[in-house]
């Protein structure tokens, strides 16, 4: 059966069919428009864990949401799936977490001795995720599909930048976040989940980081942001709310935000952006931040402006608590369609 077929045959408004792939859909891989890649790590996570369990969580959820968009007509039509989950790849997150482990709970004890072999293990092994991600993400660049990362920690789309740089060129990464994750090789580790943005900056066709949201950050990452003569653009969470207290509608802050973007956009949402009871789940939740339609309306006004999300991720997604899942297979649908929109595609 073709993928016309398989449109024909299937029942949008039906239950969703757990033998079938994300959101209940028929598609493989190869016939669908948009393909997530799902990161199963977690080494580097410096509070609670369980983001390692976030692709295969969200998976799970993703049946219980409906296939009707109110943005984008008929949007299942155009495909969705997830790639195959590499146990290699979680395999080796188990090892090296616990070995990050101890070396985050001396630094913590205050021992200033840590093994640098170790660290350099830990680093070693983030890298060869980053390779790993990078490789997968071109795959499915050069056969023309839109991607999505799945984390796993935040440390997880720098591959699939390098990817986008390499394939697409230019473009601004739009970051919604509790945090700023400028941090330099934070707790000795190169890639940690707390140094993505940094690590993003240093690829030259990174030409701006816009983040929104953030509300967790050292003085540190302050003055890296005051002292980017204009490539990072911060709205701080309690900016955006003390604009609010005073009258300015969310809509101009959004008009304001999407200012600040050229027309290719990545977008990076860790899942604390929102507030934290829409995901209690996650490995550093502060409180502050989101509701999901304040996301969702933010990423409608960057499609309504006529500006193009080249790929996305979702991650920090974690907790036994299937809520947490919940809510992010609910907007990882929406952000796949809305960045289908953005591209122009159509059912």
């Amino acid at each position: 059966m073709n993928k016309q077929e398989k449109i024909k045959n299937f029942d949008a408004n039906s239950v969703g069919d757990i033998n079938a792939n994300m959101f209940g859909l028929p598609f493989t891989t190869s016939e669908s428009e948009t393909v997530l890649i799902p990161v199963p790590w977690e080494v580097t996570v410096s509070y609670g864990g369980g983001t390692i369990d976030g692709p295969q969580q969200i998976f799970d959820a993703s049946f219980q949401v409906d296939l009707y968009d109110p943005i984008v007509k008929d949007a299942w039509k155009l495909g969705i799936a997830m790639d195959d989950i590499n146990e290699e790849l979680r395999e080796k997150s188990e090892t090296y977490r616990p070995v990050a482990e101890v070396i985050i709970d001396r630094q913590c004890n205050g021992e200033s001795s840590t093994d640098i072999s170790e660290i350099e293990d830990v680093n070693n092994a983030c890298a060869e995720m980053n390779a790993w991600v990078k490789k997968r993400v071109l795959h499915f660049l050069k056969l023309n599909k839109t991607v999505g990362l799945i984390g796993g920690d935040h440390s997880t789309p720098l591959g699939m930048m390098e990817a986008l740089s390499e394939h697409v060129g230019e473009f601004a990464i739009l970051q919604i976040d509790a945090h700023a994750d400028l941090r330099v090789a934070y707790e000795g580790f190169e890639f940690s989940h707390a140094s993505i943005m940094y690590n993003a900056l240093k690829l030259y066709n990174v030409k701006k980081l816009v983040q929104v949201g953030i509300r967790d950050y050292c003085e540190a990452e302050l003055d890296l942001i005051n002292n980017s003569n204009g490539r990072i653009k911060t709205f701080f969470d309690r900016d955006i709310k003390q604009q609010q207290y005073q009258g300015t509608t969310w809509h101009t802050i959004c008009e304001n935000i999407v200012k600040e973007l050229p027309q290719n956009i990545y977008l990076s949402f860790d899942i604390d952006g929102l507030d934290p009871k829409l995901c209690p789940g996650t490995g550093t939740p502060v409180a502050g931040g989101f509701e999901t339609d304040q996301v969702l309306y933010l990423i409608e006004q960057v499609v309504a402006s006529g500006k193009k999300i080249i790929a996305f991720d979702i991650n920090e997604v974690g907790g036994e608590d299937e809520w947490n899942a919940n809510v992010a297979s609910r907007l990882l649908y929406r952000i796949a369609n809305l960045t289908m929109k953005s591209q122009g595609k159509t059912t």
